[in-house]
């Protein structure tokens, strides 16, 4: 089935675009992809040919991509709200739900808020804790629209590679970089930092494989352990030659690791 981008209007009052791609002949395993802060659905686009016999929903998230960019509304709750609504909108009952980076943590604040809506979770370099003040987020304060280039391009280097990454893979995540109002560059950011973190609020009772790069300077081995060991039952698989950005990195290592954890299940 080819793809095709549903425009949603969700019950929370935003409209968002999804993909829908069914890469499972008419029968497949939902999947919902949440993306990460600064990014769009697009940043999946290596990743969803791969994932063979599923279902595949990837939304644009609010304030990014072609999602509506409301002034307010960027908890953490209402992001993961947003998931919630975007599955209602979809007419889809649970899904397994793969959050690459911050997208990880809005998964995982879904799974507490909304467990009968999450089969499963695929936590692609998640954090287990944003509470605080980052450094770059003096930056990010700074903003103000339009948005420079430069400093698109910029923030992408706080993340390094380890591995080739296309050149026009680069080039869509500066283009989402500069698709985002200032607002929404700080009002997701300061959504994320300011929550309880998900483990701490509830329960995560969905199956979950933790993928981690082992040199991710971003987001510490401990915290990683902490992480799992907070999800009963979860799985920690440690790329050692991949940094913070694994979906960036491997996407052919996350499809294989995601369909044999997603087919263990079954």
């Amino acid at each position: 089935m080819e793809a095709e981008i549903r425009q949603l209007r969700l019950r929370t009052g935003i409209t968002v675009p999804c993909l829908v791609q069914d890469n499972g002949a008419g029968g497949g395993l939902p999947v919902l992809l949440l993306h990460a802060w600064g990014e769009s659905r697009t940043s999946f686009d290596r990743l969803i040919p791969l994932l063979a016999g599923c279902s595949v929903y990837a939304p644009d998230l609010r304030g990014q991509g072609d999602a509506e960019k409301p002034a307010s509304g960027y908890s953490l709750a209402e992001q993961a709200e947003d998931g919630a609504a975007i599955l209602d909108a979809l007419g889809v009952p649970s899904a397994a739900v793969v959050g690459s980076s911050s997208g990880g943590y809005v998964a995982q604040q879904l799974a507490v808020a909304h467990p009968q809506r999450v089969t499963a979770l695929v936590l692609l370099g998640s954090p287990v804790s944003l509470r605080g003040r980052p450094s770059l987020a003096d930056e990010v304060d700074a903003l103000t629209d339009p948005l420079d280039e430069a400093w698109v391009r910029d923030s992408l280097t706080w993340f390094p590679l380890l591995h080739d990454v296309p050149t026009w893979y680069i080039e869509d995540r500066v283009r989402d970089g500069l698709r985002m109002p200032a607002h929404a560059w700080k009002g997701i950011l300061n959504g994320l930092c300011a929550a309880m973190p998900p483990t701490e609020a509830g329960i995560i009772k969905a199956p979950a494989l933790i993928l981690w790069g082992g040199q991710d300077t971003l987001l510490p081995r401990s915290g990683q352990e902490t992480l799992a060991a907070r999800i009963p039952g979860s799985v920690l698989k440690i790329y050692p030659d991949v940094a913070h950005l694994v979906l960036w990195e491997c996407p052919e290592r996350i499809a294989k690791d995601l369909l044999e954890f997603l087919q263990s299940l079954r």
